[in-house]
């Protein structure tokens, strides 16, 4: 019986011995109060009664949102400012040891630089150079830290809170500011729709003056064809009466006429000269003739 109780003894005692430091973890280990090494993860064995584990440390990288602290420019204006730092743990050992509270420690730092760099600097500046403030924090404690086994990797300014008045003052200047910028952009407006309306009267205008020219050039050519037509038409009727007329002086050389039907015709031709408008009528010679001839018979036909 009392074997097997030490027997249960022994195994708790080695149960309780066998240690696993999980990932992204180290445990910081002492033998007798005395620092004796630093296990990383993974399964480690302890001394019952002579070993402990004297803190557990992450070795990932944290985040620390400090509280605003008053602080004072060189124009001497206090502020409000509150800071992010991210840091991490290189050195499990320097973090147990080195400092008392290391996140204390870290706030206190960073209050202090803060209020040292701002103090170098005018109200306008600091508002518009976050980016150098963040900058050379981060590169004074992380110098400042290294001692302690903490590398900040970074430092970030949240907030910067100015006085009422100035926070007043500012936001007067922004809105002026605004309405100095909306003016422009409106003026800048109004020029581009009048550049845009006057360019669209130059092409509306040039258009329609187009649009006429073109209308001109068609209505003269319209003018042009009618004429051409006009006198190709004529052209056909002057050509169409004279080959009439050749076609019957053709016909009548053929018939071989008579001097008689050669008198006839110049009759008739007479007639049609004399029922037109012309005032005189140049009578030829042979059509005298036979004027006294025509009377002649009519003489001779009133005797019988």
């Amino acid at each position: 019986m009392i074997i097997l109780v030490l027997v249960l003894i022994i195994l708790i005692l080695l149960i309780n011995s066998i240690k696993i430091v999980p990932q992204s973890m180290e445990y910081v280990i002492e033998r007798l109060g005395v620092y004796n090494c630093t296990w990383s993860s993974g399964v480690h064995f302890r001394l019952p009664f002579i070993d402990r584990v004297a803190k557990k440390v992450s070795m990932k990288e944290q985040v620390v949102d400090f509280k605003p602290q008053p602080v004072i420019t060189k124009d001497n204006v206090t502020m409000q400012i509150d800071d992010v730092v991210f840091f991490q743990i290189t050195d499990s050992k320097l973090f147990t040891y080195g400092v008392e509270h290391p996140i204390a420690a870290i706030e206190n730092l960073t209050a202090t630089t803060l209020r040292n760099i701002i103090g170098e600097m005018e109200l306008d500046h600091t508002l518009t150079s976050r980016d150098i403030i963040n900058t050379k924090i981060t590169s004074i404690l992380d110098d400042a830290t290294d001692k302690w086994g903490i590398k900040v990797n970074r430092v970030e300014l949240k907030n910067i809170i100015p006085p009422a008045e100035i926070q007043d003052a500012m936001e007067k200047q922004m809105k002026a500011e605004r309405q100095r910028r909306e003016s422009i952009l409106r003026a800048e407006g109004e020029k581009k729709s009048q550049i845009l309306i006057a360019e669209g009267e130059k092409e509306s205008a040039i258009l329609r003056a187009q649009a006429e020219k073109e209308s001109a050039i068609l209505r003269a050519d319209a003018v042009r064809e009618q004429k051409i037509r006009e006198a190709q038409g004529e052209a056909e009727a002057i050509m169409t009466v004279q080959k009439a007329v050749a076609d019957s002086l053709k016909l009548l050389n053929e018939a071989n006429p008579s001097q008689s039907i050669l008198t006839l015709k110049s009759f008739e031709t007479f007639q049609k000269v004399a029922d037109g408008q012309a005032t005189k009528i140049i009578i030829p010679s042979e059509i005298q003739n036979m004027a006294g001839l025509v009377s002649s018979i009519k003489e001779v036909a009133s005797d019988k």
